[in-house]
């Protein structure tokens, strides 16, 4: 290949300004499981061809911005291997309170921390201070009521999860199913 030809491609390359744009897509899912889809994208047109495609084949269907929204709670959460705690959970969940969180909650495995967004980094800059690794850190949405399916449903429902994990514009896929 001529090196005209591989510069030329290389100055196209670092010249192009693409624009990305978060979007926020949301529907329902089989048995009206609410979902949304956040994407980042250079076209909007094609990305919202390929939600629709991947709702339209598993059941579901693309709503208007709003519909599903309602059901949900953006907060931020943190999530604690038990096992690679550094602290004694009273302790833990002490500093976690005093540094802003809402909630904390114990499982068998792990420790969850709630926060509000505008907490989110102060309580994991705290944690992360106190020698925490984290299983899981981030902002996301949290839905308020759940739905529970059947058999047939929950099939449909990991078909279209599965679907919207492969399209390469989708970043977060949050819904309400009982899983």
């Amino acid at each position: 290949m001529p090196n005209d030809t591989i510069n030329n491609a290389i100055k196209k390359a670092s010249s192009s300004n693409e624009n990305y744009e978060e979007i926020v897509y949301e529907g329902y899912g089989p048995n009206g499981v609410a979902v949304i889809v956040e994407a980042s994208t250079d076209n909007k047109n094609r990305t919202a061809a390929d939600v629709r495609h991947a709702f339209d084949k598993s059941g579901g269907n693309l709503g208007t911005s709003g519909c599903v929204a309602y059901m949900f709670d953006k907060k931020g959460i943190i999530v604690i291997e038990k096992a690679t705690a550094s602290m004694e959970e009273e302790e833990l969940m002490m500093l976690a309170i005093e540094a802003g969180a809402e909630d904390f909650e114990a499982s068998e495995e792990i420790y969850e921390i709630t926060t509000e967004p505008a907490d989110f980094s102060a309580v994991r800059e705290k944690l992360e201070e106190a020698g925490m690794e984290f299983l899981e850190a981030e902002v996301q949405m949290v839905p308020t009521t759940t739905v529970a399916l059947d058999e047939k449903g929950v099939e449909k429902m990991e078909r279209l999860i599965e679907r919207l994990e492969d399209l390469d514009d989708v970043a977060n896929i949050y819904h309400n199913w009982e899983e």
